[in-house]
Protein backbone atom coordinates (compact mmCIF):
# COMPACT_ATOMS: atom_id res chain seq x y z
CA UNK A 1 0.00 0.00 0.00
CA UNK A 2 1.84 3.03 -1.35
CA UNK A 3 -0.73 5.19 1.32
CA UNK A 4 1.89 3.69 4.15
CA UNK A 5 5.34 3.06 2.93
CA UNK A 6 6.74 6.92 3.25
CA UNK A 7 5.65 6.70 7.36
CA UNK A 8 3.02 8.98 8.55
CA UNK A 9 0.27 9.17 6.53
CA UNK A 10 -0.67 13.24 5.38
CA UNK A 11 -4.12 13.31 4.08
CA UNK A 12 -5.84 15.71 1.07
CA UNK A 13 -7.57 18.63 1.67
CA UNK A 14 -10.96 16.24 0.62
CA UNK A 15 -9.85 13.64 3.34
CA UNK A 16 -13.13 12.05 1.91
CA UNK A 17 -11.43 10.88 -0.97
CA UNK A 18 -8.24 9.42 -0.02
CA UNK A 19 -7.94 5.95 1.35
CA UNK A 20 -7.49 5.53 5.37
CA UNK A 21 -6.87 2.49 5.35
CA UNK A 22 -7.16 -1.25 3.89
CA UNK A 23 -8.54 -4.52 4.38
CA UNK A 24 -5.90 -7.58 5.82
CA UNK A 25 -8.49 -9.85 5.96
CA UNK A 26 -11.78 -11.48 4.60
CA UNK A 27 -13.68 -13.78 7.03
CA UNK A 28 -17.05 -13.76 5.65
CA UNK A 29 -19.07 -10.61 6.69
CA UNK A 30 -17.19 -9.85 9.77
CA UNK A 31 -13.40 -9.08 8.23
CA UNK A 32 -10.73 -7.13 9.76
CA UNK A 33 -9.23 -3.62 8.34
CA UNK A 34 -5.86 -1.57 9.00
CA UNK A 35 -6.30 2.16 9.39
CA UNK A 36 -3.54 4.81 9.35
CA UNK A 37 -4.18 6.57 12.95
CA UNK A 38 -2.92 10.08 11.60
CA UNK A 39 -5.58 9.56 8.62
CA UNK A 40 -8.62 8.45 11.37
CA UNK A 41 -7.81 11.83 13.53
CA UNK A 42 -7.79 13.66 10.49
CA UNK A 43 -11.14 12.90 10.12
CA UNK A 44 -12.26 14.29 13.49
CA UNK A 45 -12.66 17.71 13.23
CA UNK A 46 -14.46 17.19 9.21
CA UNK A 47 -17.53 19.51 8.89
CA UNK A 48 -19.36 16.48 7.25
CA UNK A 49 -20.26 14.30 11.09
CA UNK A 50 -20.71 10.84 9.37
CA UNK A 51 -16.94 11.15 7.78
CA UNK A 52 -16.33 12.94 11.15
CA UNK A 53 -17.38 9.48 13.12
CA UNK A 54 -16.50 7.22 10.82
CA UNK A 55 -13.01 6.04 12.36
CA UNK A 56 -14.89 5.40 15.35
CA UNK A 57 -16.78 2.18 16.74
CA UNK A 58 -20.21 2.06 15.01
CA UNK A 59 -18.61 4.66 11.72
CA UNK A 60 -19.02 3.71 8.81
CA UNK A 61 -16.46 2.82 5.79
CA UNK A 62 -16.89 1.89 2.67
CA UNK A 63 -14.57 -0.35 0.10
CA UNK A 64 -14.68 -0.51 -3.91
CA UNK A 65 -15.23 -3.70 -5.68
CA UNK A 66 -14.92 -3.31 -9.29
CA UNK A 67 -17.94 -0.88 -9.89
CA UNK A 68 -19.46 -1.23 -6.76
CA UNK A 69 -18.80 0.09 -3.12
CA UNK A 70 -19.01 -2.39 -0.29
CA UNK A 71 -20.29 -0.54 3.09
CA UNK A 72 -18.84 -1.69 6.52
CA UNK A 73 -19.70 -0.88 10.07
CA UNK A 74 -16.47 -0.79 12.51
CA UNK A 75 -16.98 -3.00 15.50
CA UNK A 76 -13.72 -2.50 17.37
CA UNK A 77 -10.64 -0.38 17.28
CA UNK A 78 -7.08 -1.56 18.85
CA UNK A 79 -3.74 -0.50 17.81
CA UNK A 80 -1.83 -3.02 15.69
CA UNK A 81 1.01 -5.10 18.12
CA UNK A 82 4.17 -3.16 18.18
CA UNK A 83 2.80 -0.38 15.88
CA UNK A 84 1.83 2.58 17.49
CA UNK A 85 0.39 4.68 14.02
CA UNK A 86 -1.73 1.71 12.57
CA UNK A 87 -5.24 0.76 14.20
CA UNK A 88 -6.51 -2.66 13.39
CA UNK A 89 -10.64 -2.80 13.27
CA UNK A 90 -13.14 -5.39 13.14
CA UNK A 91 -15.71 -4.30 10.75
CA UNK A 92 -19.20 -6.21 9.84
CA UNK A 93 -20.06 -5.31 6.06
CA UNK A 94 -23.40 -4.10 5.83
CA UNK A 95 -24.10 -4.44 1.91
CA UNK A 96 -23.66 -3.08 -1.50
CA UNK A 97 -24.41 -0.50 -3.88
CA UNK A 98 -23.41 1.25 -7.41
CA UNK A 99 -20.27 3.88 -8.07
CA UNK A 100 -21.50 7.15 -9.25
CA UNK A 101 -18.91 7.49 -11.60
CA UNK A 102 -18.64 11.43 -11.71
CA UNK A 103 -18.70 11.91 -7.79
CA UNK A 104 -17.43 8.63 -6.92
CA UNK A 105 -20.67 8.30 -4.55
CA UNK A 106 -22.68 5.27 -3.48
CA UNK A 107 -26.45 4.40 -4.81
CA UNK A 108 -28.66 1.88 -5.78
CA UNK A 109 -27.63 0.27 -2.31
CA UNK A 110 -28.94 -3.11 -1.55
CA UNK A 111 -28.80 -5.42 1.81
CA UNK A 112 -26.02 -8.46 1.48
CA UNK A 113 -22.37 -9.02 -0.54
CA UNK A 114 -22.28 -10.28 -3.68
CA UNK A 115 -18.68 -10.09 -4.26
CA UNK A 116 -16.38 -9.29 -1.08
CA UNK A 117 -13.04 -7.11 -2.09
CA UNK A 118 -9.28 -8.49 -1.85
CA UNK A 119 -7.17 -8.39 1.15
CA UNK A 120 -5.35 -4.83 0.54
CA UNK A 121 -8.36 -3.28 -1.32
CA UNK A 122 -8.08 0.10 0.00
CA UNK A 123 -10.98 1.68 2.77
CA UNK A 124 -12.26 5.28 2.49
CA UNK A 125 -14.72 7.02 5.21
CA UNK A 126 -18.28 6.96 4.05
CA UNK A 127 -19.82 10.45 3.64
CA UNK A 128 -23.55 11.95 4.84
CA UNK A 129 -24.19 11.87 0.59
CA UNK A 130 -23.60 8.11 0.86
CA UNK A 131 -25.69 7.58 3.58
CA UNK A 132 -28.81 9.19 2.29
CA UNK A 133 -28.34 7.00 -0.21
CA UNK A 134 -28.39 4.15 1.94
CA UNK A 135 -31.15 5.02 3.85
CA UNK A 136 -33.41 6.44 1.35
CA UNK A 137 -36.95 4.81 1.41
CA UNK A 138 -37.17 4.82 -2.39
CA UNK A 139 -40.64 4.05 -3.47
CA UNK A 140 -41.21 1.87 -0.18
CA UNK A 141 -44.23 2.83 1.98
CA UNK A 142 -42.22 3.63 4.89
CA UNK A 143 -42.50 5.83 7.79
CA UNK A 144 -40.44 8.67 9.43
CA UNK A 145 -39.06 8.49 12.80
CA UNK A 146 -35.85 10.56 13.26
CA UNK A 147 -32.47 11.22 12.33
CA UNK A 148 -30.10 8.84 11.64
CA UNK A 149 -26.94 8.97 13.80
CA UNK A 150 -24.26 10.90 13.96
CA UNK A 151 -25.81 12.93 10.57
CA UNK A 152 -27.64 15.94 11.01
CA UNK A 153 -30.14 15.68 8.14
CA UNK A 154 -30.50 12.09 7.28
CA UNK A 155 -34.07 10.69 7.96
CA UNK A 156 -34.46 7.51 9.57
CA UNK A 157 -37.10 5.49 8.00
CA UNK A 158 -39.31 2.27 9.03
CA UNK A 159 -40.69 0.06 5.80
CA UNK A 160 -43.97 -0.59 6.77
CA UNK A 161 -44.86 -3.48 5.27
CA UNK A 162 -41.42 -5.17 5.68
CA UNK A 163 -41.70 -4.37 9.68
CA UNK A 164 -45.23 -5.72 9.99
CA UNK A 165 -44.94 -8.35 7.58
CA UNK A 166 -42.51 -10.07 10.08
CA UNK A 167 -43.51 -9.09 13.72
CA UNK A 168 -41.24 -6.40 15.48
CA UNK A 169 -40.00 -5.72 19.19
CA UNK A 170 -39.21 -2.69 21.31
CA UNK A 171 -36.83 -2.80 24.40
CA UNK A 172 -35.69 -0.80 26.54
CA UNK A 173 -35.14 -0.12 30.08
CA UNK A 174 -37.82 2.18 32.26
CA UNK A 175 -37.25 5.76 31.75
CA UNK A 176 -35.36 5.73 28.30
CA UNK A 177 -38.41 6.98 26.48
CA UNK A 178 -40.04 3.53 25.36
CA UNK A 179 -43.68 4.43 26.06
CA UNK A 180 -43.07 8.04 23.73
CA UNK A 181 -41.34 5.90 21.05
CA UNK A 182 -43.78 3.09 20.32
CA UNK A 183 -46.38 5.95 20.61
CA UNK A 184 -44.70 7.56 17.96
CA UNK A 185 -43.91 4.79 15.98
CA UNK A 186 -47.60 3.85 15.86
CA UNK A 187 -48.86 7.76 15.39
CA UNK A 188 -46.84 7.63 12.08
CA UNK A 189 -48.52 4.50 11.31
CA UNK A 190 -51.88 5.73 11.44
CA UNK A 191 -51.36 8.89 9.83
CA UNK A 192 -49.84 6.73 6.90
CA UNK A 193 -52.87 4.35 7.21
CA UNK A 194 -56.04 6.02 8.69
CA UNK A 195 -57.86 2.71 7.40
CA UNK A 196 -55.60 0.36 9.11
CA UNK A 197 -56.51 -1.91 11.53
CA UNK A 198 -54.16 -2.24 15.18
CA UNK A 199 -55.42 -3.40 18.58
CA UNK A 200 -53.08 -2.24 21.40
CA UNK A 201 -53.23 -3.75 25.02
CA UNK A 202 -52.22 -1.33 27.16
CA UNK A 203 -51.51 -2.46 31.00
CA UNK A 204 -51.27 0.22 32.65
CA UNK A 205 -53.55 2.95 31.13
CA UNK A 206 -50.98 5.21 29.62
CA UNK A 207 -52.07 5.42 25.82
CA UNK A 208 -55.62 7.15 26.20
CA UNK A 209 -54.09 10.26 26.54
CA UNK A 210 -51.84 9.25 23.21
CA UNK A 211 -54.65 8.26 20.64
CA UNK A 212 -57.41 10.09 21.96
CA UNK A 213 -58.15 12.31 18.88
CA UNK A 214 -57.51 9.25 16.21
CA UNK A 215 -58.21 6.29 18.33
CA UNK A 216 -60.71 4.60 20.20
CA UNK A 217 -60.55 4.43 22.94
CA UNK A 218 -61.55 0.89 25.42
CA UNK A 219 -61.80 -0.12 29.50
CA UNK A 220 -64.04 -1.63 31.60
CA UNK A 221 -66.75 0.86 31.48
CA UNK A 222 -67.02 0.40 27.97
CA UNK A 223 -64.93 -2.67 26.42
CA UNK A 224 -68.65 -5.29 26.72
CA UNK A 225 -66.49 -8.13 26.06
CA UNK A 226 -69.19 -11.33 26.14
CA UNK A 227 -68.02 -14.01 27.88
CA UNK A 228 -69.59 -16.33 25.87
CA UNK A 229 -66.51 -15.39 23.53
CA UNK A 230 -64.26 -17.57 25.81
CA UNK A 231 -63.02 -21.08 24.19
CA UNK A 232 -63.03 -23.94 26.64
CA UNK A 233 -59.56 -23.22 28.12
CA UNK A 234 -60.58 -20.06 28.45
CA UNK A 235 -63.11 -20.64 30.52
CA UNK A 236 -61.42 -23.05 32.59
CA UNK A 237 -58.83 -20.84 34.05
CA UNK A 238 -61.81 -18.00 35.07
CA UNK A 239 -63.98 -20.67 36.24
CA UNK A 240 -61.36 -23.54 37.64
CA UNK A 241 -60.40 -23.47 41.06
CA UNK A 242 -59.02 -27.21 41.80
CA UNK A 243 -55.83 -28.04 41.22
CA UNK A 244 -53.88 -32.02 40.16
CA UNK A 245 -56.12 -34.58 38.65
CA UNK A 246 -59.51 -32.88 40.29
CA UNK A 247 -58.71 -30.30 37.89
CA UNK A 248 -59.41 -32.41 34.89
CA UNK A 249 -62.25 -34.12 36.72
CA UNK A 250 -63.84 -30.41 36.81
CA UNK A 251 -62.61 -29.69 33.29
CA UNK A 252 -64.79 -32.32 32.07
CA UNK A 253 -67.79 -31.56 33.44
CA UNK A 254 -67.29 -27.98 32.50
CA UNK A 255 -66.51 -29.03 28.80
CA UNK A 256 -69.81 -30.97 28.91
CA UNK A 257 -72.02 -28.69 30.36
CA UNK A 258 -70.64 -25.91 28.24
CA UNK A 259 -71.54 -27.75 25.09
CA UNK A 260 -74.93 -28.70 26.23
CA UNK A 261 -75.46 -25.02 27.36
CA UNK A 262 -74.21 -23.41 23.77
CA UNK A 263 -76.71 -26.51 22.02
CA UNK A 264 -79.47 -24.39 23.56
CA UNK A 265 -78.56 -20.98 21.49
CA UNK A 266 -81.00 -18.63 20.33
CA UNK A 267 -79.42 -17.94 16.50
CA UNK A 268 -82.41 -19.18 15.22
CA UNK A 269 -79.65 -20.44 13.19
CA UNK A 270 -78.30 -24.37 12.72
CA UNK A 271 -74.65 -25.16 13.20
CA UNK A 272 -74.28 -28.91 12.05
CA UNK A 273 -71.09 -29.51 14.13
CA UNK A 274 -71.26 -27.20 16.81
CA UNK A 275 -67.97 -27.49 19.27
CA UNK A 276 -67.84 -26.27 22.85
CA UNK A 277 -65.03 -23.66 21.69
CA UNK A 278 -67.41 -21.79 18.98
CA UNK A 279 -68.50 -18.26 19.89
CA UNK A 280 -72.00 -19.15 20.60
CA UNK A 281 -73.95 -17.09 22.87
CA UNK A 282 -75.55 -19.34 26.11
CA UNK A 283 -76.81 -17.94 29.45
CA UNK A 284 -75.05 -18.56 32.41
CA UNK A 285 -78.06 -19.14 33.74
CA UNK A 286 -78.36 -22.63 31.60
CA UNK A 287 -74.96 -23.65 32.75
CA UNK A 288 -75.77 -23.71 36.35
CA UNK A 289 -78.97 -25.27 35.69
CA UNK A 290 -76.81 -28.21 33.43
CA UNK A 291 -74.58 -28.39 36.52
CA UNK A 292 -77.32 -28.70 39.28
CA UNK A 293 -78.84 -31.72 36.42
CA UNK A 294 -75.52 -33.51 36.06
CA UNK A 295 -75.18 -33.17 39.75
CA UNK A 296 -78.65 -34.94 40.12
CA UNK A 297 -77.78 -37.64 38.50
CA UNK A 298 -74.92 -38.58 41.28
CA UNK A 299 -75.87 -41.49 43.46
CA UNK A 300 -73.10 -40.94 46.26
CA UNK A 301 -72.59 -37.33 48.02
CA UNK A 302 -68.88 -37.88 47.55
CA UNK A 303 -68.98 -37.45 44.04
CA UNK A 304 -70.92 -33.94 44.14
CA UNK A 305 -67.83 -31.92 44.75
CA UNK A 306 -66.88 -31.19 41.69
CA UNK A 307 -70.00 -29.62 40.48
CA UNK A 308 -70.57 -27.90 43.61
CA UNK A 309 -66.82 -25.68 43.06
CA UNK A 310 -68.07 -25.33 39.57
CA UNK A 311 -71.45 -23.72 40.54
CA UNK A 312 -69.91 -21.42 43.41
CA UNK A 313 -67.24 -20.00 41.28
CA UNK A 314 -70.34 -19.27 38.54
CA UNK A 315 -71.89 -17.85 40.91
CA UNK A 316 -69.28 -16.11 42.60
CA UNK A 317 -68.06 -14.33 39.34
CA UNK A 318 -71.93 -13.00 38.36
CA UNK A 319 -71.57 -11.48 41.54
CA UNK A 320 -69.06 -9.83 41.52
CA UNK A 321 -69.21 -6.03 40.12
CA UNK A 322 -65.52 -6.23 39.27
CA UNK A 323 -66.08 -8.88 36.47
CA UNK A 324 -69.34 -6.70 35.05
CA UNK A 325 -67.31 -5.74 31.73
CA UNK A 326 -67.71 -9.66 31.25
CA UNK A 327 -69.95 -10.90 33.20
CA UNK A 328 -72.91 -8.97 33.12
CA UNK A 329 -76.52 -10.28 32.53
CA UNK A 330 -76.55 -7.55 29.61
CA UNK A 331 -74.12 -9.22 27.87
CA UNK A 332 -76.45 -12.64 26.76
CA UNK A 333 -77.17 -11.13 23.44
CA UNK A 334 -75.19 -11.69 20.11
CA UNK A 335 -73.24 -8.97 20.13
CA UNK A 336 -70.20 -10.64 18.19
CA UNK A 337 -70.22 -8.92 14.79
CA UNK A 338 -70.54 -5.13 16.93
CA UNK A 339 -67.84 -6.53 19.29
CA UNK A 340 -65.29 -7.18 16.54
CA UNK A 341 -66.53 -4.42 13.81
CA UNK A 342 -65.32 -1.46 16.73
CA UNK A 343 -62.48 -3.36 18.40
CA UNK A 344 -60.66 -4.35 15.49
CA UNK A 345 -61.59 -0.80 13.71
CA UNK A 346 -63.56 -2.81 11.05
CA UNK A 347 -64.10 0.08 9.41
CA UNK A 348 -61.43 1.98 10.84
CA UNK A 349 -63.38 5.69 10.02
CA UNK A 350 -60.13 7.35 9.91
CA UNK A 351 -59.58 6.02 13.83
CA UNK A 352 -57.29 3.23 12.87
CA UNK A 353 -56.27 2.28 16.50
CA UNK A 354 -58.10 0.82 19.63
CA UNK A 355 -56.51 0.97 23.25
CA UNK A 356 -57.78 -1.78 25.06
CA UNK A 357 -56.77 -0.31 28.69
CA UNK A 358 -56.69 -3.61 31.23
CA UNK A 359 -55.52 -1.72 34.04
CA UNK A 360 -59.04 -1.62 35.33
CA UNK A 361 -59.31 -5.49 34.73
CA UNK A 362 -59.15 -7.61 37.90
CA UNK A 363 -55.54 -8.88 37.83
CA UNK A 364 -56.91 -12.82 38.61
CA UNK A 365 -58.37 -12.57 35.31
CA UNK A 366 -56.20 -10.00 33.19
CA UNK A 367 -54.42 -12.83 31.26
CA UNK A 368 -57.66 -14.20 30.23
CA UNK A 369 -58.61 -10.94 28.90
CA UNK A 370 -55.66 -10.33 26.96
CA UNK A 371 -55.57 -14.21 25.92
CA UNK A 372 -59.41 -13.67 24.30
CA UNK A 373 -58.35 -10.81 22.63
CA UNK A 374 -55.06 -12.43 20.90
CA UNK A 375 -57.19 -15.37 20.05
CA UNK A 376 -59.95 -13.26 18.16
CA UNK A 377 -57.68 -11.19 16.33
CA UNK A 378 -55.90 -14.95 14.95
CA UNK A 379 -59.39 -16.26 14.74
CA UNK A 380 -60.87 -13.86 12.95
CA UNK A 381 -57.59 -13.90 10.50
CA UNK A 382 -58.36 -17.78 9.85
CA UNK A 383 -62.06 -18.04 9.22
CA UNK A 384 -61.66 -14.74 6.58
CA UNK A 385 -59.40 -16.34 4.49
CA UNK A 386 -62.04 -16.57 1.44
CA UNK A 387 -63.13 -12.44 2.31
CA UNK A 388 -61.47 -9.52 1.20
CA UNK A 389 -58.10 -9.59 3.36
CA UNK A 390 -58.04 -7.07 6.38
CA UNK A 391 -54.42 -7.62 8.25
CA UNK A 392 -54.00 -6.53 11.78
CA UNK A 393 -51.84 -5.46 13.61
CA UNK A 394 -51.84 -6.53 17.29
CA UNK A 395 -49.61 -4.50 20.19
CA UNK A 396 -48.49 -6.04 23.79
CA UNK A 397 -46.62 -3.65 25.89
CA UNK A 398 -45.37 -5.32 29.10
CA UNK A 399 -45.25 -8.42 26.38
CA UNK A 400 -42.81 -10.26 28.93
CA UNK A 401 -46.12 -10.72 31.74
CA UNK A 402 -47.81 -12.47 28.64
CA UNK A 403 -44.92 -14.74 27.50
CA UNK A 404 -42.99 -15.43 30.35
CA UNK A 405 -39.88 -17.41 29.90
CA UNK A 406 -40.83 -19.64 32.95
CA UNK A 407 -44.73 -20.17 31.85
CA UNK A 408 -46.31 -23.36 32.43
CA UNK A 409 -48.76 -22.99 29.33
CA UNK A 410 -50.72 -20.43 30.13
CA UNK A 411 -53.59 -19.81 27.30
CA UNK A 412 -52.29 -16.28 26.44
CA UNK A 413 -48.53 -17.51 26.49
CA UNK A 414 -50.13 -20.07 24.08
CA UNK A 415 -51.59 -17.76 21.61
CA UNK A 416 -49.53 -14.84 21.39
CA UNK A 417 -46.59 -18.04 20.71
CA UNK A 418 -49.02 -18.92 17.71
CA UNK A 419 -49.43 -15.63 16.57
CA UNK A 420 -45.17 -15.04 16.92
CA UNK A 421 -44.85 -18.14 15.07
CA UNK A 422 -48.00 -18.32 12.48
CA UNK A 423 -49.27 -15.04 12.33
CA UNK A 424 -48.07 -13.82 9.05
CA UNK A 425 -49.44 -16.15 7.42
CA UNK A 426 -52.67 -15.18 7.78
CA UNK A 427 -52.38 -11.61 7.58
CA UNK A 428 -51.64 -10.91 11.69
CA UNK A 429 -48.81 -8.88 12.74
CA UNK A 430 -46.87 -8.74 16.55
CA UNK A 431 -45.56 -6.10 18.07
CA UNK A 432 -44.05 -6.66 21.12
CA UNK A 433 -42.70 -3.54 23.56
CA UNK A 434 -41.08 -4.47 26.81
CA UNK A 435 -38.02 -3.66 28.84
CA UNK A 436 -37.35 -7.19 29.97
CA UNK A 437 -36.61 -9.41 27.05
CA UNK A 438 -34.51 -11.82 28.83
CA UNK A 439 -37.94 -12.36 30.48
CA UNK A 440 -39.71 -13.48 27.32
CA UNK A 441 -40.41 -16.97 26.25
CA UNK A 442 -36.88 -18.18 24.52
CA UNK A 443 -37.73 -18.34 20.69
CA UNK A 444 -40.52 -15.29 20.94
CA UNK A 445 -38.18 -12.93 20.26
CA UNK A 446 -36.30 -14.40 17.49
CA UNK A 447 -39.03 -14.33 15.72
CA UNK A 448 -39.44 -10.79 15.18
CA UNK A 449 -37.76 -9.81 11.71
CA UNK A 450 -37.42 -6.10 13.08
CA UNK A 451 -35.41 -5.41 16.38
CA UNK A 452 -36.04 -1.53 17.72
CA UNK A 453 -33.18 -2.03 21.01
CA UNK A 454 -33.25 1.48 23.54
CA UNK A 455 -30.76 1.14 25.95
CA UNK A 456 -30.59 -1.82 28.23
CA UNK A 457 -28.87 -1.61 31.75
CA UNK A 458 -29.03 -5.10 32.56
CA UNK A 459 -26.18 -7.46 31.22
CA UNK A 460 -28.46 -10.14 30.97
CA UNK A 461 -30.98 -8.27 28.56
CA UNK A 462 -28.11 -7.44 26.52
CA UNK A 463 -26.86 -10.80 26.32
CA UNK A 464 -30.26 -12.06 25.29
CA UNK A 465 -30.88 -9.28 22.34
CA UNK A 466 -27.58 -9.90 21.23
CA UNK A 467 -28.53 -13.45 20.77
CA UNK A 468 -31.63 -12.46 18.72
CA UNK A 469 -30.01 -10.08 16.52
CA UNK A 470 -28.53 -11.22 13.09
CA UNK A 471 -24.67 -11.54 13.36
CA UNK A 472 -23.74 -8.30 10.55
CA UNK A 473 -25.78 -5.77 13.58
CA UNK A 474 -23.38 -6.76 16.44
CA UNK A 475 -21.32 -4.14 15.80
CA UNK A 476 -23.98 -1.59 16.83
CA UNK A 477 -25.29 -3.81 19.73
CA UNK A 478 -21.91 -3.03 21.36
CA UNK A 479 -23.35 0.58 22.22
CA UNK A 480 -26.86 -0.17 23.60
CA UNK A 481 -25.80 0.65 27.09
CA UNK A 482 -24.54 3.91 26.01
CA UNK A 483 -27.47 5.37 23.99
CA UNK A 484 -29.46 8.17 25.53
CA UNK A 485 -33.00 8.25 26.27
CA UNK A 486 -34.84 8.31 23.35
CA UNK A 487 -32.29 6.95 20.99
CA UNK A 488 -31.82 3.29 19.32
CA UNK A 489 -30.48 0.30 17.26
CA UNK A 490 -32.91 -0.46 15.05
CA UNK A 491 -31.87 -3.57 12.66
CA UNK A 492 -33.58 -6.30 10.66
CA UNK A 493 -36.47 -6.32 7.88
CA UNK A 494 -37.91 -3.02 8.72
CA UNK A 495 -34.85 -0.99 7.64
CA UNK A 496 -31.97 -1.12 5.36
CA UNK A 497 -29.36 -1.97 7.09
CA UNK A 498 -29.16 -1.83 11.03
CA UNK A 499 -28.59 1.86 12.08
CA UNK A 500 -28.71 3.86 15.29
CA UNK A 501 -31.39 6.64 14.89
CA UNK A 502 -32.67 9.72 17.56
CA UNK A 503 -36.24 9.62 17.69
CA UNK A 504 -38.13 12.86 16.78
CA UNK A 505 -39.87 14.57 19.61
CA UNK A 506 -43.52 13.89 20.05
CA UNK A 507 -46.51 16.59 20.49
CA UNK A 508 -47.49 16.94 24.49
CA UNK A 509 -50.65 15.73 23.44
CA UNK A 510 -50.03 13.05 21.75
CA UNK A 511 -47.81 11.45 24.26
CA UNK A 512 -48.57 8.41 26.84
CA UNK A 513 -49.40 9.29 30.65
CA UNK A 514 -46.03 7.69 31.32
CA UNK A 515 -44.27 10.51 32.78
CA UNK A 516 -42.15 9.58 36.57
CA UNK A 517 -43.22 11.86 39.34
CA UNK A 518 -40.88 14.66 40.23
CA UNK A 519 -40.51 13.59 43.97
CA UNK A 520 -38.42 17.15 44.59
CA UNK A 521 -41.16 19.59 43.16
CA UNK A 522 -44.08 17.34 44.12
CA UNK A 523 -43.03 16.86 48.15
CA UNK A 524 -43.26 21.06 47.89
CA UNK A 525 -47.00 20.59 48.04
CA UNK A 526 -49.03 20.00 51.02
CA UNK A 527 -53.16 21.09 51.75
CA UNK A 528 -55.88 19.18 51.14
CA UNK A 529 -54.62 15.82 52.03
CA UNK A 530 -58.19 14.84 53.68
CA UNK A 531 -60.07 15.11 50.47
CA UNK A 532 -57.32 13.60 48.74
CA UNK A 533 -57.67 9.96 51.17
CA UNK A 534 -61.56 10.45 51.52
CA UNK A 535 -61.45 10.64 47.44
CA UNK A 536 -59.08 7.60 47.18
CA UNK A 537 -61.00 5.03 49.55
CA UNK A 538 -63.86 6.15 47.75
CA UNK A 539 -63.25 4.75 44.70
CA UNK A 540 -61.06 2.27 46.53
CA UNK A 541 -63.93 0.55 48.25
CA UNK A 542 -66.02 0.68 45.20
CA UNK A 543 -63.59 -0.84 43.00
CA UNK A 544 -63.92 2.13 40.05
CA UNK A 545 -61.43 4.62 38.74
Amino acid sequence: MNHFSSGAFVPAADVSREPIGYVAEIAGSRSEMVFDLAALQALVGHDDPVIASAGQVGGQVKVRVGQSWLLANIRSLGLAPGQMDRVVATVDFLGEGDEERLTGKLYNFRRGVTRYPMPGAEAYAATGADLQQVYAASDRPSVEIGLVYPTRDVRASLFVDSMLGKHFALLGSTGTGKSTSAALILHRICQLAPQGHIVMVDPHGEYAAAFKGNGAIYDVSNLQMPYWLMNLEEHCEVLLTSTGSDRQVDADILAKCLLAARSKNRLGQEIPKLTVDAPIPYLLSDLTQLIQLEMGKMDRAGDTAPYLRLKNKIDEVKADPRFGFMFSGMLVADTMAGFVSRVFRLPGEGKPISIIDVSGVPSEITSVVVAMLSRMVFDFAIWSRNEPQRPILLVCEEAHRYIPRDDTGSSVARILGRIAKEGRKYGVSLGLITQRPSDLAEGVLSQCGTIISMRLNNDRDQAFVRAAMPEGARGFLDSIPALRNRECIICGEGVAIPIRVAFDPLEADKRPASDDPLFSELWKESGGEEQIIARTIQRWRSQGR
